[in-house]
């Protein structure tokens, strides 16, 4: 019984001695919640096509965040973009937010061909960086291809007001 007591002893130290670890349990749901304008940042000159690097535009918006959390793992709110769409925001596992909207016209087509609508989804961390990527997928047969077209991107919020 010494033993098994001595190992539980040892992995709290070790987990108290790694930053951020336990953060969120200690944080109260205010400090976590995300409010005011943010600068939304993709960028393009590390973006993936089709999980391949490609040099895309990098993007730069206005999100003016609305969250409020009841506890550290259960937030949400919403995001207005000043790029004109609005979109839900959740937190997941305590430790990652998600915005998902649709992109319509996202994919050019040739040709002819009428343009595809894209999902984008940005990830970011829930710690002090906000960081993470923004994905966008188109559907699969968009432009006469049977494939999706898969755009990556990292992803920064900075704070603004």
């Amino acid at each position: 019984m010494r033993v098994v007591g001595t190992i539980g002893c040892a992995t709290l130290a070790a987990a108290a001695m790694v930053p951020g670890f336990g953060s969120l349990s200690a944080a109260s749901p205010d400090s976590i919640a995300l409010n005011g304008m943010y600068r939304a940042t993709s960028d393009g000159q590390w973006a993936k096509t089709n999980y391949a690097y490609h040099n895309e535009a990098t993007v730069t918006s206005v999100w003016t965040i609305s969250s409020a959390c009841t506890d550290p793992m259960d937030c949400s709110g919403r995001v207005t973009s000043d790029q004109g769409w609005s979109a839900p925001l959740r937190l997941v596992g305590g430790n990652m937010w998600f915005v998902t909207h649709d992109v319509e016209n996202w994919e050019q087509c040739g040709d002819g061909m009428p343009p595809a609508p894209g999902h984008q989804t940005f990830k970011f961390s829930a710690d002090e960086n906000l960081s993470g990527w923004d994905y966008t997928v188109g559907p699969s047969g968009a432009c006469g291809a049977n494939k999706w077209l898969v755009v990556e991107m990292p992803f920064k919020l900075v704070k603004i007001g």
